[in-house]
């Protein structure tokens, strides 16, 4: 099967599962209420330097789809999205149009659309530095996501099985490449581990990409035609892979991707450590039922409830959301505790009056 009919493909599955439950852990992630803000809605603001550029918001159209007709259709279309409320956005994997060349205007048609806006450039890890290069120059991208999908491609029937020097390729593109490197995960989390080992390689911007968002792996079942509901729970919720990522490389750069459809999981995600959130799957179908003024529309109410939220934490702008103190509870406690985090660091941060206001001041162990 070809790569272009691949992407056609995922498209459709990713709609068809997209009512699954999601399995992110933000459900066990609750933010303290602060009963006397002092503040004002018309004082907060959602705007977000990321990458060099500034963003309406601390929120990011991520990766879903490459190239060819349809998807072309969809980077054109989210690229008006983007452009017209302010996000960033990722174009999804450019290998075909690397490869095809004839292909290259899928993606270009992006940075046409939306000049002067954050756009990142989209590779596997399996690349050379070559094809890097090209991709970040196709889109004029600002950043470039280097993805990992190692569970993707071991349930896809013509995927890779050979994974070798993929740590190597991503050193030699952080080196070589002159805007921000992204390691993204799919679907699948990032492990403190793997995080300690990316930094060691001069990784500094990650996208967790955690599980309880698009699942390839039911994406791939879907498209060979074989159960593989065994497998549909692997991998580290986006919750655990925030702060996992955030305990093994403090000064990092976090996007929070994976199952993220609300405000209100956006500014969770923020007060874990993430910079910013990106979301996929929702956006697509909502893409999809309402067209691009659908969308819009969505996205300009997820910006006025992220204010709304700020408001009831008492803070003016989102970066003042990792000060605010949360409760982690249920399995996502377990799991951190079994990994030998404490989270009572985000639940008793210290507090202090500032103009009139309760601060919550960052815990200097955490960052």
């Amino acid at each position: 099967m070809s790569r272009l009919t691949r992407k056609d493909d995922h498209i459709i599955h990713t709609l068809k599962l997209y009512k699954r439950p999601a399995l992110s852990g933000f459900t066990d992630v609750t933010l303290v209420h602060n009963a006397l803000p002092e503040v004002s809605e018309n004082d907060i603001s959602l705007e977000t330097e990321l990458f060099g550029k500034v963003t309406g918001a601390p929120l990011i159209i991520n990766a879903i789809t490459g190239g060819g007709f349809v998807p072309a259709k969809v980077n054109e279309a989210l690229a008006v999205a983007s452009r017209e409320t302010g996000l960033g956005m990722a174009v999804g994997s450019q290998t075909i149009a690397v490869e095809k060349p004839e292909f290259a205007g899928s993606f270009s048609v992006v940075r046409k659309i939306n000049p002067g806006g954050l756009i990142m450039a989209n590779v596997g890890a399996h690349v050379t530095v070559d094809t890097a290069l090209e991709a970040v120059e196709m889109i004029s991208a600002d950043a470039l996501q280097v993805h990992l999908n190692v569970p993707q491609e071991a349930a896809m029937i013509e995927g890779d099985r050979d994974f070798r020097g993929w740590i190597n390729n991503i050193a030699g593109i952080v080196r070589k490449i002159e805007v921000p490197v992204v390691v993204k995960e799919v679907g699948f989390g990032i492990s403190y581990e793997v995080a300690r080992l990316l930094k060691e390689v001069g990784v500094t911007n990650f996208d967790v990409g955690g599980r309880g968002g698009t699942n390839f792996i039911s994406i791939e079942g879907l498209r060979g035609n074989r159960k593989l509901d065994f497998l549909e729970s692997w991998g580290i919720t986006t919750v655990a892979s925030i702060v996992e990522v955030k305990m093994s490389c403090i000064d990092s750069t976090i996007i929070a991707t994976g199952g993220i459809t609300n405000a209100l999981e956006v500014a969770k995600a923020l007060a874990l450590g993430a910079k910013a959130a990106g979301i996929a799957g929702v956006f697509l179908k909502v893409l999809f039922e309402r067209n691009v003024e659908g969308l819009i529309e969505m996205i300009e109410c997820v910006k006025s409830d992220l204010k709304k939220i700020l408001l009831m934490t008492g803070v003016e702008n989102s970066a003042e959301l990792r000060t605010v103190p949360l409760v982690i509870t249920g399995k996502t406690k377990e799991w951190l505790t079994e990994r030998g985090i404490d989270t009572t660091i985000y639940a008793r941060r210290s507090r202090e009056p500032i103009n009139g206001r309760y601060i919550f001041q960052e815990h200097r162990e955490l960052y």
